[in-house]
């Protein structure tokens, strides 16, 4: 009988004890730590926000007061901007693929060898690169066009113009629209899920694309409905548990963060305000890396308290999934050696007559 999704919960929180406390080895939880940031299988809030201070015009030019730089700078800086925020995306998505597959393994095998998993798996890894990509322009597509053409459409007929005269058929509009765009997200957000739970494993055991994985979990979809739907229920619901302590650990690690680099960065406002610098290119962007190094080191904060739930909600899609696919079943419940065979008895021999 294969297990539902309740009865992996237990073997995937023994895998977990397993792997990381016994024995606990500091070096292994470190790299999981890197391994599941770029992965991107914990969840965090936050942002490289940065704040610009109120400015006034006036004679006071400081760096806490100074004018806003000149609208050609700006425009080089946004320009810059547009074409840097891309190729990092790209580049996270590309590292990312790899780390999927190097999480994999590292949850099978119990250990993290980031070098040779990586290397390992570069022919699906870039497999599942492409997917990626292509995904995430199929689900920005979905949600340009769901919300795009109505309002558009209600922009033509002229609702915006005058709102009070058409508030009926904008708010029964835009209920409407709402519902679509929560279902459009809701089922992008199962594909992906289902993609690095199930897929994933399709990938690095039959050498199969991204694509060919999807046909063969679909089928294994439609066999077993209700095993998966209960499997997405209960990792919703251990997701926002996971959520909600991840969140508790984020506010105590702002709160010690803050202290030191807080300190810092009010040194290096009242240094470049004794130094008379002024907002400017260089300025803003030397501030919004300080704010994304920040970022970084938070994150990586918060991965290396997460590596249980880092650890855990992998193997727990491993140990649901090995009862339904056989090849990974092997591997996570290898058959018994075979016991030795007795030897032969042969009859003592009888002595002469």
């Amino acid at each position: 009988m294969q297990p539902s999704a309740v009865d992996s919960i237990s073997p995937a929180f023994q895998h977990t004890k397993a792997q990381l406390f016994r024995p606990f080895s500091f070096g292994q939880w470190t790299r999981m730590a890197l391994v599941g940031l770029l992965a991107g299988e914990m969840s965090s809030g936050g942002g490289c926000n940065f704040h610009v201070p109120n400015m006034n015009t006036g004679g006071h030019r400081d760096l806490g007061f100074a004018a806003f730089p000149n609208s050609a700078a700006l425009g080089l800086l946004i320009a810059v901007l547009l074409v840097v925020l891309p190729i990092l995306w790209i580049l996270f998505i590309y590292v990312s693929s790899h780390m999927r597959f190097v999480l994999f393994d590292s949850v099978i095998e119990k250990r993290c060898q980031v070098r040779r998993m990586w290397q390992a798996r570069r022919g699906p890894a870039l497999q599942y690169f492409v997917w990626q990509i292509v995904f995430s322009l199929v689900t920005l597509a979905g949600i340009a066009v769901l919300v795009g053409i109505p309002a558009l459409a209600a922009f033509l007929l002229g609702w915006f113009s005058n709102p009070r005269e058409h508030l009926l058929p904008l708010v029964l509009g835009g209920v409407f629209v709402f519902f679509v765009f929560a279902a459009w997200v809701l089922l992008s957000l199962v594909v992906h899920v289902f993609t690095k739970d199930f897929v994933v494993p399709l990938m690095a055991l039959d050498k199969v694309s991204a694509f060919d994985g999807w046909r063969r979990l679909w089928t294994m979809l439609q066999a077993d409905k209700g095993g998966y739907a209960g499997y997405a229920g209960m990792k919703l619901v251990m997701a926002i548990g996971a959520a909600f302590a991840m969140g508790v650990l984020a506010i105590i690690l702002i709160i010690i963060l803050l202290i030191p680099i807080g300190g810092l960065g009010a040194i290096g406002v009242i240094a470049g305000q004794a130094a008379g610098l002024t907002w400017n290119v260089f300025t803003i962007t030397l501030a919004v890396v300080a704010g994304c190094l920040f970022l970084l080191v938070f994150l990586y904060a918060l991965s290396l308290v997460s590596v249980p739930i880092i650890v855990f909600f992998p193997a727990y899609a491993i140990y649901f999934f090995a009862s339904r696919y056989p090849q990974l079943g092997n591997i996570i419940h290898p058959a018994p050696p075979p016991t030795p065979s007795a030897p032969p008895i042969f009859p003592a021999p009888q002595p002469a007559g």
